[in-house]
């Protein structure tokens, strides 16, 4: 045990003692670049119109401040300024609930209510108090207004001035009289023979009436036991309370060791349970407020309720015929509650093993629930509009009080569809081979606004639809990322937009097809303007299954044959680095640009599992990793070999977390493509990685044993025959510093010699501190300089 201790030091040790520069031909330096957002400038984010139409607000920094500050532009005159403080403290939240005329508002602000008259642009508050109150909604003709407090619900009734508690959820067990023991039954009853006593009793209960009478109505009590209450949702006629009841597992959690904090000591941080621990269970529950009783949806009857993931068969080794079928019925988790104007209401459900999202229309009155929508999938529900989360709903909504909207991969790729709650007639409101990544109706619900890559998966733009379906009218028209924010009044859309070498301005144009757009802000540094930054090709090559994959190429203008190469992995496994606007992954699109200045062609892929091109796409590593998500990357190599002439003796890899794992598989799974690989912030293990997000690829490690073990890297270790670099912040809390502490035991016990790993004992996992940044990117720059070439 000394022994390896000993041996992990010294390579820490080493790594820290040779982190020498190595020449870099390039007018970028690793240690500018790594500066982010001080090298690059602050990029306008968190946009918001002001109810008046005529202000965009958004979070900026040109000043170059420790931190960002509120700023807004006159859409008139265009010129940004800061906001005070006095204005953020009287601004109305932009989340908020408005009238059906739109010419008012309710939002939570600061813990208290307040009503916001859209024509005088003033502000009323409802409630000042210490506890909080949130989530306001009108009701009543806007005369009411319900909110939460404390766990419950409340209205406040504008016109008499006086405050209802419509909900009374109390913690702990309903109150039962006391058993008696037979001993003291017999006593209590022989009492009876008593005159006065019996009198005196009967005069007790009277009085207990006679006070009970006198008493306001209150509203029932629900005792939920140690479970807790969420998703509170008042129906619109006031009628109805829909809630969700939450018991809470008793999972193990994990903790992460920080060794350098303000205290000197060290302090565990909290972390996230592992994948296959024990998770929630939940019920919905209805109130019924005039009788003032309550209950719990019963899920036995819906359909598909008790199926078996297909995969378990494989698990099957009786001698006994196989049973698709489970006895009591699966765990699901209530997504909220949609209701229309005239109090119907959907409720999306999810399976907890994700095999299966409902949409069920709920007779609140009976609690009788009837399918609009059944979405199933023997890898794992998800997608645009749809989500693979457990605790976020998909997009949905009520067009009219017959019509309901939601969004499917029914198709293969996520679209919109509507359903007639009384028919059950569905209809497909958008088709073809790409994706609806955001629909929203217009304030008159004659229309969705949408975000999709409809015109290619590289590029998204803003279109206009009739809410019957139809042509989809593209209003924006920039190539490349086009986020729009519409006006409250829809004449006009704020839009945030970056090409693949421009990073994010704000930009605003009339919301019409063909207009113009203008732009509002400039917010690149000088020294960032200095460089001519390449606009990487965006190249298709044709995969050992014969799938076209897409990629980023970055080429030097004049390469010279048998020049070395990089492979560049995305993390996040389902995200998309492959488009025509400002990468997410800023500082290594930068880095790329020094590689490209000292020779390397860069190759940048959406690999299997990556985001924008479908449900295949997405699910095609279940049970899986390490799959054709690698085999894309070997695939990748071969194409530069073939295509390009780089030197296939000379190719690396490189990538954080889900791009770390996948450098370990091509470094273990496939000894000699790469000759050398850096991985970041790297699963190792994916038996040791969170639950949400593993769970929907690889089951659980109890259930799947078999995905785990060929998923994972620990366990091809001993095929590591060329050159790893292993980086890792130590108070990582997403992917554990465990998980590398645990492969580099490994790597030490198979008596494996090309490995070197750092660590940056300040960092989680995404790098703060220019510092770390450097340091790391000093480290892969120099493993490839010295490996390649």
């Amino acid at each position: 045990m000394k022994k390896s201790i000993l041996l992990f030091m010294c390579s820490f040790i080493f790594m820290n003692a040779n982190a020498q520069q190595v020449e870099n031909k390039s007018s970028l330096t690793i240690p500018q670049i790594m500066e982010g957002d001080r090298f690059i400038g602050y990029s306008p984010s968190r946009i918001q119109w002001s109810d008046d139409n005529e202000n965009i607000y958004f979070s900026w920094n040109p000043e170059m401040n420790k931190l960002r500050s509120t700023y807004k532009v006159n859409i008139e005159s265009g010129e940004p300024e800061k906001v005070s403080n006095e204005e953020l403290m009287s601004k109305p939240s932009a989340y908020a609930d408005y009238s059906k005329d739109r010419k008012s508002k309710v939002y939570a602000k600061n813990g208290d209510i307040f009503i916001y008259n859209v024509e005088t642009q003033r502000s009323i508050q409802v409630t000042n108090t210490i506890e909080s109150e949130r989530s306001p909604r009108f009701f009543d003709k806007n005369t009411k207004i319900g909110y939460q407090k404390g766990g419950n619900l409340y209205v406040w009734n504008s016109e008499i001035g006086t405050t209802t508690q419509i909900t009374n959820f109390k913690k702990g067990k309903k109150p039962t009289d006391k058993k008696r023991l037979p001993n003291e039954e017999w006593l209590y009853e022989d009492q009876a023979d008593f005159e006065i006593v019996q009198h005196r009793k009967d005069i007790g209960e009277q009085r207990k009436e006679q006070r009970e009478a006198l008493k306001p109505k209150r509203p029932f009590a629900i005792y939920h036991g140690t479970k807790s209450v969420g998703n509170i949702s008042l129906s619109p006629n006031m009628k109805f309370v829909t809630y969700r009841l939450t018991k809470v597992a008793k999972g193990k959690k994990t903790h992460v060791p920080s060794f350098v904090n303000e205290s000197g000591y060290m302090k565990d941080l909290p972390s996230r349970p592992k994948v296959g621990s024990p998770q929630n269970t939940y019920e919905m529950g209805v109130y019924d407020i005039e009788k003032d009783t309550a209950y719990i949806i019963d899920i036995k009857e819906i359909e598909g309720i008790y199926d078996k993931a297909a995969f378990l068969k494989e698990y099957h080794t009786g001698s006994e015929a196989y049973n698709p079928k489970y006895k009591k019925t699966r765990s699901v988790i209530y997504l909220g509650a949609s209701f229309s104007d005239d109090n119907k209401v959907v409720v999306e459900l999810k399976a907890l093993d994700n095999k299966d999202r409902w949409l069920m229309l709920v007779d609140l009155s009976t609690g009788e629930l009837k399918q609009l929508d059944r979405q199933h999938d023997d890898a794992w529900v998800g997608g645009p509009g749809i989500y693979g989360w457990s605790f976020i709903g998909g997009n949905i909504g009520w067009i009219t009080n017959e019509q309901f909207y939601y969004q499917s991969e029914k198709t293969g790729y996520s679209h919109l569809y509507c359903v007639n709650v009384n028919t059950g007639k569905t209809k497909q409101l958008t088709k073809g081979d790409f994706e609806i990544l955001s629909a929203d109706l217009s304030n008159d619900k004659k229309y969705f606004y949408i975000t999709s890559n409809k015109k290619t998966p590289h590029e998204k733009h803003f279109y206009k639809m009739k809410i019957d379906g139809g042509k989809m009218e593209q209003i924006t028209s920039m190539v490349g990322n086009n986020e729009v924010y519409l006006s409250p009044d829809e004449s006009q859309i704020a839009i945030r937009y970056s090409y693949s070498n421009k990073p994010w301005e704000l930009y605003i144009m009339k919301n019409e097809a063909g207009a113009k757009a203008k732009q509002l802000t400039k917010s690149t540094t000088k020294a960032f303007k200095g460089y001519d930054w390449r606009e990487p090709e965006i190249v298709y090559f044709t995969a050992s299954d014969g799938v076209k994959v897409p990629a980023r190429l970055y080429r030097p203008e004049n390469a010279k044959p048998n020049s070395p190469a990089v492979i560049f992995v995305h993390g996040a496994g389902y995200l998309q680095n492959v488009h025509h606007w400002w990468s997410g992954y800023d500082r290594e699109y930068m880095f790329h640009n020094i590689l490209v200045d000292n020779g390397y062609t860069v190759l940048d892929i959406d690999y299997r599992a990556s985001a924008g091109y479908g449900r295949d796409w997405r699910t095609s590593i279940y049970r899986h990793m390490g799959s054709k998500d690698l085999s894309d990357q070997i695939d990748g190599a071969k194409y530069l070999t073939e295509t390009f002439q780089v030197d296939k003796d000379n190719i690396g890899i490189y990538g954080g977390s889900y791009g770390g794992f996948i450098t370990m598989m091509g470094l273990f799974n496939h000894p000699g493509t790469f000759k050398s690989g850096a991985a970041l912030r790297s699963v190792t293990d994916w038996a040791h990685y969170n639950h949400e997000y593993t769970n929907n690829i690889l089951n659980t490690p109890v259930q799947d044993s078999i995905a785990y073990r060929r998923s994972s890297p620990i366990h091809f270790a001993e095929g590591l025959e060329d050159n790893l670099l292993i980086l890792h912040g130590m108070n990582d809390t997403n992917v554990q510093f465990q998980d590398v502490v645990r492969l580099s035991q490994r790597l030490i016990e198979l008596e494996k010699d090309n490995w070197e790993f750092s660590v940056f004992p300040m960092e989680s996992h995404g790098f703060i501190e220019p510092s770390s940044w450097t340091d790391e990117y000093k480290r892969i720059f120099k493993l490839f300089q010295t490996t390649l070439k």
